[in-house]
């Protein structure tokens, strides 16, 4: 048996009362009222914030969205089957956070910033809130520099800038998603970092963006938010706000980031279906009244900085849904309203075989100009204004060109020939120099005297033909950005030439090729399609 020494004993219980600190630790809680389709209603939290994370049994958390007299309205996120009625819930003090930083990029992770591509934690440092309060008027300047997507239609007359919102909209399956991941394919070895937020897709169809980015090495400049159709519709509520969240952390640090939301007609129905769920007031087509407000905060995060903030841009690309081409619907309206512009993709275009679907009439951006190197304002001032009258004139000229005079016909020709090289095939976005190249020389007529069907084939020769002939030529307007008198005059030179071999191809194919059927040649081929009927 051991000693027990009295004093020894004192001692230590001496010790213990002079160290002893009485620690209160104060947490408020609250009591779950009811719970179901995704919703809680909690008792209890006096002092709770809107939009304060809440602490639930079994590691689930909720977002206070509704704070009434007696209760708090919580969307729950993740498995919240668990939860039951008279459970004890905690505040966390915390808004709702997602986790940014540099490691972030190349992985896929869900609205809460976690990943789910399997390749382990991401290590970040910084949180920063989903909902934040955009930059002020002071805080901005203009948009001036351009954010090239590679699509020659869109870089020459619907340009976009860096820190632009330039919304792409048009029905289900006419290219809406192939333009973005032309644009974010189109920044690979540039200094912009994308961000693709998929709201409600399908998880074969986000699978399949992943592997379309990864196997063309853009995933080394993208990060991809998904909310899938088969999540809770506050994973699809809150993921367009934690996208915007992770490219603002690249704004912040005198960076660019592009952020790419598609798309938010889902993303409108996922918060209609929240706001039913917490009985606030329906208004117009059941959207609650503030649906406006929801994309309007979300989409005027998207800024350039001033240089004193360090010249850092978000630029955003919203993309909308639309039902048989209505863009007068009550979501497109609102998104047309809040943006700088919009790309109007059209079913009709899309199935006449001129891809990308754009429609110039109703396409617009509100920057101009203003986003474009000046060769590409050279080159397109006057394309706008000859597609819109070829438009025109295809509109009447559809029953017959016959009775046409030289000049009309000239017009249809020429238009023709512009509307065939501004068709561009899917995942090969173009540099600049190029597009400006292809345009000028549908411009200064080079193009004319070549049948509409080999426009294609001469854009595609073209380019491999003045890198390896003319490299100097593609320099000169990367460094100068204009066609001034020495760039025409080399243009001029590598066009000629390069004509006079097209050409020349052209007309030995045609004597190698053996004499057809008298009556098949007298068939007269049917008619081109019109892009973008005049409305």
């Amino acid at each position: 048996m051991a000693n027990i020494k009295a004093d020894e004993v004192t001692k230590i219980l001496r010790e213990q009362i002079e160290g002893y600190q009485q620690k209160l630790a104060v947490e408020e809680v609250g009591t779950v009222i009811s719970v179901g389709d995704g919703i809680a209603r909690i008792h209890g939290l006096d002092k709770c914030m809107a939009g304060e994370m809440i602490a639930f049994p079994g590691d689930v958390y909720g977002i206070a969205l509704n704070l009434e007299e007696d209760q708090v309205g919580v969307v729950l996120l993740g498995a919240y089957e668990e939860i039951r009625e008279g459970d004890t819930v905690k505040r966390t003090n915390n808004i709702m956070s997602v986790p940014v930083g540099d490691a972030m990029i190349g992985r896929v992770v869900n609205a809460l910033g976690q990943p789910i591509d399997g390749k382990g934690p991401i290590a970040t440092k910084d949180r920063y809130p989903v909902e934040k309060i955009a930059p002020g008027v002071v805080d901005r300047q203009p948009v001036r520099e351009p954010m090239q997507t590679g699509i020659k239609s869109i870089d020459a007359m619907i340009p976009i800038g860096r820190g632009q919102r330039e919304l792409i909209i048009g029905d289900r399956q006419t290219g809406k998603t192939a333009v973005i991941l032309d644009t974010i394919l189109n920044q690979r070895g540039g200094d912009m970092i994308c961000i693709y937020c998929a709201i409600g897709q399908k998880r074969s169809t986000i699978a399949q963006v992943v592997k379309t980015l990864t196997e063309a090495g853009a995933m080394e400049h993208t990060i991809i938010v998904a909310a899938t159709a088969s999540e809770a519709a506050s994973m699809q509520y809150i993921a367009p706000f934690a996208a915007c969240a992770i490219g603002e952390y690249f704004r912040d640090t005198k960076r660019h980031a592009l952020c790419a939301y598609d798309d938010l007609s889902k993303h409108a129905q996922a918060y209609r279906e929240i706001s039913l769920l917490l009985r606030r007031p329906p208004g117009r087509e059941a959207f609650p009244g503030d649906v406006f407000f929801l994309h309007s905060r979300l989409l005027e995060r998207a800024a350039k900085l001033n240089d004193e903030l360090g010249a850092g841009s978000l630029t955003a690309l919203p993309v909308i849904e639309t039902q048989a081409g209505d863009i007068s619907a009550y979501i497109p309206t609102n998104v047309i309203s809040i943006t700088d512009g919009q790309i109007f993709l059209e079913a009709d275009l899309f199935n006449s075989g001129f891809r990308p679907a754009v429609n110039v009439g109703l396409s617009v951006s509100r920057v101009g100009g203003n986003a474009q190197i000046k060769a590409m304002r050279q080159v397109s001032g006057t394309l706008r204004l000859d597609l819109a009258q070829y438009r025109d004139l295809a509109a009447f000229a559809q029953f017959g060109t016959d009775q046409l005079d030289k000049s009309t016909q000239n017009q249809l020709a020429r238009g023709a020939r512009l509307t065939e090289i501004l068709k561009q095939d899917q995942y090969q976005p173009l540099s600049v120099e190029k597009e400006a190249l292809i345009i000028w020389a549908g411009s200064n007529k080079y193009l004319d005297e070549l049948p509409v069907s080999e426009c294609r084939r001469f854009e595609g020769e073209l380019y491999p033909f003045v890198e390896t002939n003319y490299g100097g030529l593609l320099k000169m307007l990367r460094e100068k950005k204009q066609f001034d008198d020495a760039v025409k005059a080399e243009a001029k030179k590598a066009l000629d030439d390069f004509l006079g071999r097209f050409k020349a191809g052209l007309e030995s194919a045609k004597a190698s090729t053996p004499a057809v059927d008298k009556a098949a040649a007298a068939t007269p081929p049917p008619p081109a399609p019109v892009p973008a009927a005049a409305h």
